[in-house]
Parts: structure tokens; C-alpha cells; sequence
């Protein structure tokens, strides 16, 4: 799991599928141990191959991280991220974590040992993950090596079932979907589930992108069922879901944040995760969808003057009255020709994602007013100063706490796109 810029880096790096690792003993299921195997140098790009790597490349890199309405954190990492500090990454509120394990049928993580053992002593709960290539040999084959190379599972309350990252072809591969066909896409998933199934008697979950989903097998739903979803996704929302699965058990935010390698949250309290560990867990439909509202040339309003704060935070100098005139139009096209988007001067949601600013408790400026004239519109009665006082955030925890969102105080990608829409 990595951030954009190093999965560039780690793209540039040539290689082929590696044949020649020295592999580990067997994971044991009952101690959820895994000798580390001797990795040679040509594993450089299987270290970069991971859950969400393909995502990374193809996803417009936010302005600012997703803020996420969920309290329960996790990350997942592979061998790029290297030996994790997992104490401090457990003292910043992480509470599970997977850890990249296998790759196709001939690479083992070299950093799997401590990732995935150090995580279970830090009082994470934790499980392994397996990046396929369907093309390599077969969904059986693929879940046996998974098993035999710290995929197992185990009801111990602390190890998650394996996971199953299906997505887009690793850096060197241009075919996204590997050459196959959706049937026969559909057909290996089917058989690494039925050994993964036939070894652990746990369903894996799911990593995918529904983008991918879509492409590659066709929108298939038999997996649905039975697969927990981990899905995929940087904008900012889950949605929309592949077909069948009403609901994520596991979201990836985004490649890089608070802990090392990608961010995740766990749909559901912590009794929840702790249910999920040992056996069947069925999460709870997700809050709805909440989208951000296009703002644009003619409307008048509190989002027109919301749009003109942002605006002169990021340097124009409009007079927030309100009115999405000409002179608003013109700085809205040379904000979105600065930040490479589409210059229709319609802000729609790519555009709010990259005006919005992160503010808090001592911040200052054009964003604060914006912050503090949203939440008058809620019922607030601040003075609209532009200085973020405890008044502000105060005004700010209350209503985040009124909208289901994490009370920190700050004003973050969710809390903006909740006032706003």
C-alpha cells in the first residue's frame, strides 16, 4: 500500500514474475505465525503490487485525504511499507489491519512475519491477503499457496479470514483484466473460493474495485452471499457497490493517511470486528450516499457563497455576496484549469474535493468564514470572522455529532460535503 507518487517509482521498477525465492515454512493456524522467506532483489515489484495499487494510478490524487463517518481505523500494508512501528500505529487508533501475504503462485512477502505478527502484539486484529494473477495458474492452486504461506485462518478471535485481492493487472501488464475473459474470470474466483473454503472453512473476502468488478467479470453477484466485500475506493464514498452486495464489510479510503500504507474502515463497532474474526458477520447497510450539489453560473445562495470563500482561500479575490456571477464563473474556470480539471466553471464534486480546505481550532482565513456561515445556515450563531475559535469548534462537534460524523472537531472532507449538501 503505498501513496501515489511511490507507486509511480515502484512501477518504473522492470521485472518479471519472480521464480526464485526461497520460501517460508507453512503459517501455523494456531499460532498465526509465519517464518520470513529469503527475498531476492528482483522482488522489488511484487513489493509494489498491492491492494489498491492499480486504483492508485488510475484515481486523480484528492486535495485533501476522504474524512471518513466511521470510528473503527485500519490500514492495510504490504513489503513496500517495510517494518511497521505497529505500537505507534495501535496508539494512533488503528484497530485491524490486513497484511499483503502472496502473490500469483511464486512470491511471499519478505516483511510478512513482522507485519502480521507485530500487528496481533499490538492488540490489532488482523489477517492476510493474497494479490492474484489469474493468468499465472489456477484459482486452486493460487489459494493453496495463499493457505500454505500465512493465509489461513483460525478462530481465535484476532485473525480475519484471508482476502482475495482481485483488480487490476500489476505495473507491466496492460491488459487490466490479465487476457481473460469475464466467464473465465468468474470461473477462477469461483475456484480459489472453493479451496480457500475447502482449507479454512472460511469465505475469503473480497478486495476489488467496482470498476474493475464490472469490467472483468461482467458485474458478476454469485459471490455476494457469501464474500465479504472489501471494496476499493478514493473519492470519497463507497458507492457505487458492485452488484449483489448491499453493503461493505471492509472500504479502502485512500493510499496513504494516518497509518502506514492505505487506510481502511470496518463497517460496524468494534464487537462487530471481533464477530467478523471468528465467524459469519452480516455489516449494516451503510448511511446513505451523501453527494456534493453543483454550484454553478445564475444560482444565488449560501453554497454560491460558500464556492466564493473557498475561492479566495485559493487566492482570487471575489466579494462572497452570494451570486454566482461572471466574475465567480471566470475564477472558478482558472481554479479548475490550475488544478487539471474539466474548465466548464461548474463546480460539481471534483471541483468542491479540491476547494475545500482542512480547517480547525487556530486556523484562519476565507475557509474559516466559510466553515463558520455553513454552520450559522444550521442553527450556529457564530460571528463570521474567519478566526476558528472555541466557539467554532465548539459549533462544529455539536453539529458533527447531530450528523453521525466523528466529533474531532475538525472540519475535514466529510463534515464540508455534510454542510454543504
Amino acid at each position: 500500500m503505498s501513496a501515489l507518487a511511490r507507486l509511480v517509482a515502484a512501477a518504473a521498477v522492470g521485472g518479471t514474475a519472480l521464480l526464485g525465492i526461497a520460501l517460508p515454512q507453512a503459517a501455523h493456524a494456531a499460532t498465526g505465525r509465519a517464518t520470513s522467506p529469503v527475498v531476492s532483489p528482483d522482488a522489488q515489484q511484487e513489493e509494489g503490487d498491492h491492494a489498491g495499487s492499480g486504483l492508485a494510478a488510475r484515481t486523480l490524487a484528492p486535495s485533501v485525504s476522504p474524512a471518513v463517518a466511521a470510528s473503527l481505523k485500519g490500514l492495510d500494508v504490504s513489503g513496500y511499507q517495510g517494518n511497521v512501528n505497529w505500537a505507534s500505529v495501535a496508539a494512533n487508533g488503528a484497530s485491524f489491519a490486513y497484511v499483503k501475504a502472496t502473490e500469483s503462485n511464486n512470491y511471499v512477502s519478505g516483511y510478512f512475519s513482522q507485519q502480521y505478527n507485530g500487528s496481533a502484539s499490538a492488540g490489532l486484529i488482523r489477517g492476510a491477503y493474497h494479490f492474484a494473477h489469474p493468468n499465472a495458474s489456477s484459482g486452486t492452486n493460487q489459494a493453496d499457496y495463499f493457505v500454505d504461506h500465512g493465509g489461513a485462518w483460525t478462530a481465535d478471535g484476532k485473525t480475519l479470514p484471508g482476502a482475495l485481492d482481485i483488480e487490476y493487472a500489476p505495473a507491466g501488464n496492460t491488459n487490466t483484466c490479465y487476457g481473460i475473459s469475464q466467464s473465465a474470470m468468474v470461473a477462477w474466483i469461483t475456484a480459489f473460493n472453493a479451496e480457500y473454503v475447502a482449507r479454512t472453512g472460511r469465505y475469503p473476502a473480497i478486495y476489488s474495485t467496482t470498476d474493475w468488478w464490472k469490467t472483468c467479470t461482467g458485474n458478476y453477484s454469485g459471490f455476494a452471499a457469501t464474500n465479504p466485500l472489501w471494496i476499493a475506493n478514493y473519492t470519497g464514498t463507497y458507492s457505487p457497490l458492485p452488484n449483489g452486495w448491499s453493503a461493505y464489510t471492509v472500504w479502502q479510503t485512500a493510499d496513504s493517511g494516518t497509518f502506514p500504507g492505505d487506510q481502511d474502515v470496518f463497517n460496524g463497532s468494534l464487537a462487530d470486528l471481533k464477530t467478523f474474526a471468528l465467524g459469519n458477520y452480516t455489516p449494516p447497510p451503510p448511511p446513505p450516499v451523501l453527494t456534493w450539489p453543483l454550484v454553478q453560473q445564475g444560482q444565488t445562495g449560501r453554497r454560491v457563497t460558500t464556492v466564493q470563500y473557498l475561492l479566495n482561500a485559493h487566492g482570487a479575490k471575489l466579494d462572497p455576496d452570494g451570486d454566482f456571477g461572471p466574475a465567480t464563473k471566470t475564477a472558478v474556470v482558472s481554479f479548475q484549469s490550475s488544478n487539471h480539471l474539466e474548465t466548464d466553471g461548474i463546480v460539481g464534486a471534483n471541483t468542491w474535493q479540491a476547494l475545500v480546505v482542512t480547517v480547525q481550532q487556530g486556523s484562519t482565513g476565507p475557509a474559516v468564514n466559510a466553515v463558520q456561515a455553513e454552520l450559522n445556515a444550521h442553527g450556529a450563531a457564530l460571528t463570521v470572522n474567519g478566526t476558528f475559535d472555541a466557539a467554532t469548534s465548539a459549533a462544529v462537534k455539536t453539529y458533527q455529532t447531530s450528523k453521525g460524523l466523528d466529533p474531532d472537531g475538525v472540519v475535514g472532507t466529510l463534515t464540508w460535503q455534510s454542510l454543504v449538501s
